[in-house]
Parts: C-alpha cells; sequence; structure tokens
C-alpha cells in the first residue's frame, strides 16, 4: 500500500549540497560505484538488524532470511535496490538522508577544490555513501520502515538532489529500505541485467548478505519446447555471500581484499597493505587488518570515529570498536571476529572483558609487524609516514612495551640529507655513527630551516656528525618519552653539558679547558652586566660561525614545548637562559676590549641574538633594535 500523509518539503543541510553538485559532476568517471554503496549501507542495515535481534527476536517479523534485492526496469529507466534490515523512522531518514552527521565535514569541503580528477579523491576519501545515488539518478526514492514500527509507520523519502526533499509517510509491509533511482539520460547503461550483476561481482561479491537478482524460468516438455504459462521469477544469489575474513587466504585474491577494504573503510583508493590473521588456542579470533593509503579528515579529532568492525561468530556487534587497538594505531582499518566474547556484548563489557585486553595486545603487535614488513618499500611506507607518521609518534608516550618496535618505524629527517623530507630511520642513523660516537643527537625547532640553521649545529657539521632535525609539534614530546635506541640514548643538542665523547681528542679537551680559564674575566664581567637575565654565562666549544647561543638545563622543557603551551594558556615557571660565547668570534673579540659605557649593550645584543636564533620572543624588541642601532652607528 502506497498511501501517503503529512508530507513535507524541507531543504538539505548546506554541506549536502554542496558535496552533492560536486560528485554529479566531478565523479563522472567513478559513476559505477553508486551500487557498491547502496549494498553496503544495505549490508550495514542487514548486520544491525541482526544484533539488535540477539535481544529481541520479534525484529524478524518472521523473516530472519536477511537479503539485498536489486530489480530494474529497462523501460522505466529505473533501478532498484532493497534490503530486508533494520529500516528507518521518520526522524531516522530526515537526520540520516538529509544531513551529514560526520566530523570533519566542514575540512573536508575546504579542501575542496572544483578539479574534477583532484576532488574526486577527496570525495572518495571522505566517503559517499547514499547520496552516490545522484551520480547516476537525477531523482531518487526511498521507501523505508524501522522494524520495531507498525506497517503505518513506513516513510517516502523524495529528491532530485537540487536542494529540497520531501517526506511523507505511508503504508508499508515490509521492514527495511528499498531505494529507487531514476537514471540519468545517460545512465541507461545500468537498467541491464548482465552490467548489474558484473557490478555486484566486481564491488560486492564479499557481502556477506546475500544479493540477489531475478531471472524468468520456463518449465519445457519432453521436446524441449517452451510451456506456455510455466514462466515464473527465481531468485539468484548474485555474490559470494560468505564473510571474507572466514576464507583461506589461499583462496582470496588481492583485488578481493581490496574491495573489502572499500567496503569497510568507505575509500576509494586501494590499502597501502593489510594483514589476514587467524588465531587459535586459549583465545580464538580472525583479523583483517589494513593500512589506508590516505588520512580521513577526523584523524586528529581524539572523539572521531575509529577502531575495527567487531563480530562475534560472525554476527556483526559494533562498527567502531576502539578497544582493541590504541590510540596511535587508530588509522588501522579492518574487522576482527571473535568466539571468546558473547554475542550482546556492549561497549562497557568490552572495556571490562580481560580477553579484550589480550586481544588488543595481540592486535597491536601484529599491527607493528605489519608496518614493519610494508617499511621495506621504501616508496609505499614513505606513502605511509607522510600520511600517518604523527599519529605514530604518539605510541611511545602510550605503549611502552612496544615503544622498541615504534621506534624502528619512526622517520626523520637530518643533516645526512639537509632535506625537509622525512625518511631517515635511526637504524640507519646508528649504521651511520662516527666512530666513537655513543649518542643520538637531535634538535628541536619551530620549523625545519629553524632547526636546519640553528647554531647548535655548527660543532656537529664541522666534525661531520649527524643530527636529527625535528620540527613537528609532537617532537619535544616525542623525545620525552624515548630515550635510546639501539642502546643508544638519546641526547638534544641545546640542552646541558655538550659532550661529544671519545669524537674528541685529549688534546682537544685540554684546549677548550684553557681557553675557558683565558676567558674567566670576559665571563665574570657579562654575568654581572646581565644579572638576572641569565643562570650562567660560559665559554662554548660548539660554535664555530656564531658568536653566542642559549642553552637550556638538560632536564627543562624546551623552548618549543613552552611556546605551545604557554599558547594554550598554561602558565610556567620562568626558566633562565645559560648564554655561551664562542672565544673565537670577532664580536665576542670586541665585547672583550669594550669600554663600560658600551659593555653591557654590547652584551645584551648578543643574548637577544641568540633567543632569536633559537626561535625565541624578545620582551622588549624595541630595546633591542635601539642597541643594534647604536652599535652599528658607533
Amino acid at each position: 500500500m502506497t498511501t501517503t500523509t503529512q508530507e513535507e518539503t524541507l531543504g538539505f543541510q548546506t554541506e549536502v549540497k554542496q558535496l552533492l553538485h560536486l560528485m554529479i559532476h566531478s565523479l563522472y568517471s567513478n559513476r559505477e560505484i553508486f551500487l557498491r554503496e547502496l549494498i553496503s549501507n544495505g549490508a550495514d542495515a542487514c548486520d544491525k538488524l541482526r544484533y539488535q535481534a540477539l535481544d529481541n527476536d520479534a525484529l524478524y517479523e518472521g523473516d530472519s532470511e536477511l537479503r539485498i534485492e536489486i530489480e530494474h526496469d529497462a523501460d522505466a529507466n529505473t533501478v532498484m535496490i532493497r534490503d530486508n534490515g533494520i529500516g528507518m523512522s521518520r526522524d531516522d531518514v530526515i537526520s540520516n538522508l538529509g544531513t551529514i552527521a560526520r566530523s570533519g565535514t566542514a575540512e573536508f569541503l575546504k579542501q575542496l577544490s572544483g578539479e574534477q580528477q583532484k576532488d574526486a579523491k577527496l570525495i572518495g576519501q571522505f566517503g559517499v555513501g547514499f547520496y552516490s545515488g545522484f551520480i547516476v539518478a537525477d531523482e531518487v526514492t526511498v521507501r523505508t520502515r524501522r522494524a520495531d514500527l507498525p506497517h503505518d509507520a513506513g516513510v517516502e523519502w523524495r529528491s532530485r538532489g537540487e536542494g529540497e526533499f520531501s517526506v511523507a509517510n505511508i503504508e508499508r509491509d515490509a521492514r527495511g529500505t528499498e531505494i529507487i533511482l531514476h537514471l540519468k539520460d545517460d545512465a541507461k547503461e545500468f537498467a541491464d541485467d548482465f552490467r548489474l550483476k558484473s557490478l555486484v561481482r566486481k564491488y560486492s561479491d564479499h557481502i556477506e548478505v546475500p544479493v540477489r537478482m531475478p531471472r524468468t524460468e520456463v518449465e519445457r516438455d519432453e521436446n524441449g519446447k517452451e510451456i506456455e504459462g510455466s514462466e515464473k521469477i527465481v531468485w539468484e544469489t548474485v555474490n559470494e555471500a560468505t564473510a571474507l575474513w572466514v576464507r583461506s587466504k589461499s583462496e582470496i585474491s588481492d583485488d578481493e581484499y581490496k574491495a573489502f577494504y572499500k567496503h569497510v573503510a568507505h575509500d576509494f583508493s586501494d590499502p597501502l597493505t593489510w594483514s589476514h590473521n587467524k588465531v587459535e588456542g586459549k583465545l580464538e579470533y580472525t583479523s583483517l587488518l589494513y593500512v589506508p593509503g590516505r588520512a580521513p579528515f577526523d584523524l586528529y579529532e581524539r572523539d572521531g570515529a575509529r577502531g575495527l568492525k567487531l563480530y562475534v561468530q560472525r554476527v556483526f556487534i559494533m562498527d567502531d570498536a576502539e578497544q582493541f587497538l590504541p590510540l596511535y594505531l587508530r588509522f588501522i582499518k579492518g574487522v576482527v571476529d571473535t568466539r571468546d566474547l558473547s554475542l550482546n556484548v556492549s561497549r562497557e563489557l568490552l572495556q571490562q572483558d580481560p580477553q579484550v585486553e589480550k586481544m588488543k595486545s595481540a592486535l597491536t603487535k601484529r599491527s607493528l609487524d605489519m608496518l614493519k614488513k610494508l617499511s621495506k618499500d621504501d616508496e609505499k611506507y614513505q606513502t605511509f609516514w607522510n600520511t600517518f607518521g604523527s599519529v605514530l609518534k604518539e605510541g611511545p608516550a602510550e605503549d611502552y612495551a612496544n615503544r622498541d618496535k615504534i621506534a624502528g618505524l619512526l622517520r626523520f629527517a637530518t643533516t645526512h640529507t639537509d632535506s625537509a623530507t622525512q625518511d631517515q630511520s635511526l637504524a640507519a642513523y646508528v649504521e651511520r655513527m662516527k666512530e666513537g660516537q655513543q649518542k643520538i643527537y637531535y634538535i628541536v625547532a619551530d620549523s625545519f630551516n629553524a632547526a636546519k640553521h640553528s647554531p647548535h649545529l655548527e660543532i656537529f657539521r664541522k666534525k661531520g656528525i649527524e643530527v636529527l632535525l625535528l620540527s613537528e609539534r609532537i617532537d619535544e614530546w616525542l623525545m620525552s618519552h624515548l630515550t635510546e635506541f639501539d642502546g643508544k640514548s638519546f641526547v638534544d643538542v641545546a640542552k646541558g653539558e655538550l659532550d661529544l665523547g671519545e669524537i674528541e681528542g685529549e688534546e682537544e679537551k685540554k684546549a677548550q679547558e684553557e681557553t675557558a680559564k683565558a676567558k674567566e674575566g670576559l665571563i665574570k664581567r657579562v654575568k654581572e652586566a646581565l644579572g638576572d637575565e641569565v643562570q650562567e654565562v660560559k665559554v662554548t666549544h660548539r660554535l664555530t660561525d656564531s658568536p653566542a647561543c642559549v642553552v637550556l638545563p638538560e632536564h627543562e622543557m624546551g623552548f618549543q614545548m613552552r611556546r605551545i603551551m604557554e599558547a594554550a594558556g598554561q602558565k610556567l615557571p620562568e626558566v633562565k637562559p645559560i648564554l655561551e660565547l664562542n672565544p673565537e668570534h670577532g664580536l665576542v673579540d670586541r665585547l672583550e676590549n669594550a669600554g663600560e659605557d658600551s659593555f653591557a649593550d654590547l652584551a645584551r645584543i648578543l643574548l637577544d641574538q641568540a633567543i632569536i636564533a633559537e626561535g625565541g620572543h624578545l620582551d622588549d624588541p624595541a630595546a633591542y633594535v635601539k642597541r643594534l642601532n647604536s652599535l652599528l652607528t658607533a
């Protein structure tokens, strides 16, 4: 019955209008994916019904055979995709089909440019879902009813994808959802039996729910002649309809693995790699994990959707079970299917179940091993690192047990290449270490160029010692939790005493001590002139070209981290730097020979320049400029 009541016309959310316009114009060459997206949505609806029916078998309404059906009418130029899953209420329809309820929407729309090829990839990254129907249809009709509602609570949604949609109540006997696509004139190819079947096998063969299409059968007599009036419609299952992850790895092709990833992640692009594993013993579960080739827009939103699809004995439980992987691996997509949890498990029960913690530990190691294997392919791993490297850097602080494994996966920019590209591993650094070098040196700055040109690197460049160049906001926090690698401790070259160990000979160290002793008078004068602006003044051997630099105490928070925390409103105790002077520099000679009138100003200029070179901010920039002008005009 199709009696309609309470019809109302509503407007699409602004973001939906923009998305629809861009999809219709940008995804022309990928238009066949509409069927994959709509089948995937139908499969999700069936999964949700199966899960909810665990507690309420009446939801099946006497029909527990879940399925998706596709019909077409070439004369009417329509395609219909129907499922008998959970269905939608009127509020569900307005919410789900009129808005995009997903974090990252605004950021997504900002990145769209109007360039078809580029935008097609971005839209695929966002996930097009239901709206993909408008790629091939100039009008879409949806008829649906939630499984727990009466027959007169059916809903019809209709739109031409231009700015408005109408919603009306209808009588609907069947639960679930049917979507009718009124095809565009240039999309008639999809109202074809062979074309639709080939697309189902191409994109949705792995869907566990049977995808069926009708075919006509006729009876024949003993002579092979058709018996008039014997025609009947038979529903034929087109897809494999077996959960991909339960099949043997040897039976699954790479194309099938990639197609399943696109279903799980709602992504256009192929994954970088995957790992399919079955565990038997005290714990029994199967996992299929993927590393995506591109990041979702909510990657850096800690409350964004993440986690694996959880199944218990092939019964879908939840979409985003984040309890099975740590937060720093939130980019991993995939499925975990276990026999060791109850079928009515909830998020709260998952958090309390000791089996989950054991599985989390095993799946974390499996993910890290998958990344280690991927790292053997330099090109693919660089793609991964450029996309997810900043997230992986959260690992050493969150996962002490796997800190060494994570450290081996990290990549850095270094003075070995002087390139901003983070492509050097710690293992490669250790292999290149100078004879006698016992430590891994690094520097943290606000930008790559600030790190690359820091005065603190001068002695390291002179001696050919490699230094890690860190410039991301997370880097100082990372290094506070990453204390050593391969038995070599990490040293911040801008903190504490500089000790190059055996790289410096005894004669060199003795000469440094003699120079420091000879400059004791100068050091005392500078300290008196600067007063409590500095913690200490000393002669340095870490500079070759610069007259001075500032150094922080070894265990003090670095300049970069201080600025980040202060920008976030955090009040921090004042820290006075250590000023180190280069005794070989002409400006230091000039300082030593300066009269009392200009000595203090010149000393402050050297201090201010050193602070600026570290990316610091002066309390009184105007005073610095005045002193500098006086020096230049003297």
